[in-house]
């Protein structure tokens, strides 16, 4: 049951918001992207257990695949060719604490949350975001309150979160729209071998109403240099690497996490992925999500606050609750 809109502070920017989950498809547009020998096969084992991951959300013709974008069309995304860049793993540490909750407001260049007041009634959803840093939640009494939630499911190539069954499961027992997203580390291995260890580990997709699409979470470095040592060409193509992985195998694009800030430094404020990808942008400093970064005029989702009264991030989706079932539906 759709819960009621949240209560932020100052006016939304929801401008075109009923285009992005259009289910009607427009004539679909043409991705050259040549071949490699990765494997055709589609329909990656999802997490043990989990409810709405079976079956295979790509629809092949030969070595393409029809792929759903931000806007609700349908390209024809060929086999990927991947861009090569560079590898030099870091020492891990601490990948149970490298959340959205715990990274991104380390580094954010706020000082602290927004205050929500005044607050007005706006065309927003509540949710929110969580990780292992969390724990196991009671879903039954997080429920009445929210529509949707992201897990943390994968960080890099190594690790995956030992909560993710809870976190992923319950919300979907309990009638939330629940999504998965993966902590990339673009120094660690490619974007395409972290887009499949994704995958094959509870990010996959299909659609069931309550299922949205895979996140990356592309943000600060909690290791080493803000930029993972990679040029902003190099990050480029790390993103798209990943981007189209996912794409070409779970037939919709990932939505993409970020701050402006991080987008614009070590990207170079790059605006090709707003045609694919829907945005969760972070800004806990300032109303409406802030500046975008380029290439989306608004965004998906935005994470306001590290904390509040539900567990994880506090966040909101940016259109009515039919607006993110028809993402949970048709990507």
């Amino acid at each position: 049951m759709p819960r009621n809109p949240a209560k932020l502070f100052g006016p939304q920017p929801l401008a075109a918001v009923a285009t992005v989950f259009a289910l009607g498809i427009v004539m679909p547009t043409m991705i050259n992207t040549g071949g490699v020998s990765n494997r055709q096969a589609h329909g990656a084992s999802r997490a043990s257990g989990t409810s709405g991951t079976s079956g295979t959300s790509a629809t092949h013709s030969g070595d393409a695949v029809w792929a759903v974008t931000a806007s609700g069309r349908k390209v024809l995304l060929r086999k990927p060719k991947f861009i090569p860049t560079p590898v030099h793993p870091e020492k891990i540490t601490h990948p149970g604490t490298d959340s959205m909750q715990t990274v991104t407001a380390a580094h954010g260049p706020w000082r602290h949350s927004v205050r929500n007041s005044p607050a007005i009634t706006s065309m927003q959803l509540p949710g929110i975001d969580i990780s292992a840093y969390q724990g196991n939640i009671s879903w039954g009494s997080v429920a009445p309150y929210i529509d949707f939630s992201y897990a943390k499911a994968t960080e890099g190539r190594y690790y995956t979160n030992p909560d993710f069954y809870n976190q992923y499961e319950g919300p979907y027992s309990s009638g939330i729209i629940r999504g998965a997203y993966h902590f990339a580390i673009p120094d660690n291995s490619s974007g395409q071998s972290q887009a499949s260890y994704f995958i094959h580990r509870g990010g996959g997709w299909s659609a069931d109403g309550r299922t949205l699409p895979g996140a990356l979470d592309i943000e600060y470095n909690p290791y080493g240099s803000e930029c993972y040592g990679l040029t902003q060409s190099q990050m480029v193509s790390w993103i798209w690497n990943f981007v189209h992985q996912y794409a070409y195998k779970e037939g919709v694009y990932p939505v993409i996490y970020s701050t402006t800030d991080w987008w614009s430094t070590c990207t170079g404020n790059y605006g090709g992925f707003g045609k694919y990808d829907p945005l969760w942008i972070a800004n806990y400093g300032a109303s409406g999500g802030g500046p975008l970064p380029h290439g989306w005029s608004f965004y998906t989702f935005w994470q306001y606050s590290s904390s509040g009264n539900m567990p994880g991030d506090q966040d909101v989706f940016n259109g009515d609750h039919s607006r993110l079932r028809a993402l949970a539906t048709a990507g």
